[in-house]
């Protein structure tokens, strides 16, 4: 059940275009990019 879990998740995270091509240049921000995904994702 767990292993279905993470594996939705990382196929929503992967929608967002700038995570799944990484956009960001530096760690920082690609983390941030990461977060927002992730915040949006529990918000709907």
């Amino acid at each position: 059940k767990w292993r279905h879990l993470i594996e939705n998740y990382f196929s929503k995270i992967k929608e967002f275009r700038g995570v799944n091509t990484r956009y960001d240049k530096t760690d920082t921000s690609y983390e941030a990019t990461w977060s927002i995904a992730a915040t949006i994702i529990a918000l709907r």
